[in-house]
């Protein structure tokens, strides 16, 4: 009986131990959590401060439920070299959360087209510095004729500043070439297979174009292959003790018209689509020389297609009743000019 009576005394001694370790680690893990949720909070409401940007249009645009209706986002990455500012990268993203499908368009920085604020036909990289992100929307939708919901921009310096908050990317290389690298002017090379990079070899990975034999197509897959990389170790469980310093650089570097609310809005469309395969279109064209300029002119028929397929996969009809997502932030699409002769301007 006494040894019977001591056993049941050890098992409750034990049964209290677990209950006190069980108990402390959930107050542990409910605090991390805690001030984790208050440090987004915090570092969110001061960041968006300097990243939020409203649109003219923004006002007549009915509301996005970003986890239910499809919407457009357009990705500029900005270059500021030489005086100018120009629209480096470009790349329209389609999402429709209810058939958990997601396009992804590249658009070659060369495309030839008219842009109102300039005057005349150039290269579509030109349309930043004419007039700022809102002639870049516009410039787009002249080729593809399909509602842009939001935006976001981010300068090179923020590409940077990310992939090394994260401690570098792994990438694939498709094959081996060299690059020279910005600030140091330095040349690395970058060997066939997996490769961690840094910020500055990321960033010279995604810009290099003239040795890479599929042209500006294959920088296009290059730089969907970084973004695709940086967003998937920046929703990781590992870097959340690094969100302050994330949201810090972009505070300093990126803006958009995506409203701080719906931030939260996007991490869970995210998680739930993280796995979801991307489609990557592509415009069909031809590259020429034009008054001793390099460009890409885009075949009328692919343009047609990839608007009716953008279209499509937002729930929409061509002619654009029945839309699920709701009206563009920038509903003109401006006149795309492929109809007149070249203005005899170099490039």
């Amino acid at each position: 009986m006494i040894e019977n009576t001591r056993l049941r005394r050890k098992k409750q001694r034990k049964k209290r131990v677990f209950r006190v370790f069980a108990l402390l680690m959930a107050f542990i893990i409910v605090g991390t959590v805690s001030f984790f949720a208050y440090e987004i909070f915090y570092s969110t409401q001061k960041a968006s401060k300097k990243i939020y940007h409203q649109l003219e249009a923004d006002n007549k645009a009915p509301d996005v439920q970003v986890t239910k209706d499809p919407f457009t986002v357009l990705l500029v990455g900005i270059e500021n070299q030489g005086g100018g500012e120009r629209s480096d990268v470009l790349m329209l993203a389609t999402v429709n959360p209810k058939t958990e499908k997601i396009y992804m368009l590249s658009i070659p920085r060369d495309t030839r087209l008219y842009i109102d604020e300039v005057g005349y036909k150039t290269k579509i990289t030109h349309s930043y510095g004419n007039g700022g992100i809102e002639t870049t929307i516009k410039s787009v939708q002249s080729l593809i004729d399909v509602p842009i919901d939001y935006y976001i921009s981010t300068n090179f310096d923020g590409f940077e500043d990310v992939v090394d908050t994260l401690n570098g990317v792994k990438v694939d290389v498709p094959f081996t070439f060299k690059a020279q690298l910005t600030g140091s002017l330095k040349w690395k090379t970058y060997y066939q297979g997996e490769m961690d990079l840094n910020g500055n070899e990321a960033l010279a990975y995604v810009r290099m174009r003239k040795t890479d034999p599929n042209g500006d197509h294959g920088r296009n897959e290059r730089q969907q292959q970084v973004i695709k990389a940086i967003i998937d170790k920046g929703t990781s469980f590992t870097s959340i003790t690094k969100i302050d310093n994330l949201i810090d650089d972009m505070g300093n570097n990126v803006k958009t018209n995506i409203p701080p609310s719906k931030f939260v809005s996007f991490v869970k469309l995210y998680s739930k689509l993280k796995n979801a395969p991307i489609e990557n279109l592509k415009i069909e064209g031809s590259d020429q020389m034009i008054n001793n300029g390099s460009y890409f002119i885009p075949d009328e028929d692919s343009l047609a297609q990839l608007t009716t397929l953008l279209t499509q996969a937002r729930g929409e009809s061509p002619d654009g009743s029945s839309s699920l997502a709701g009206s563009s932030s920038a509903n003109s699409a401006a006149a795309s000019g492929f109809d007149g002769d070249g203005d005899g301007r170099n490039e």
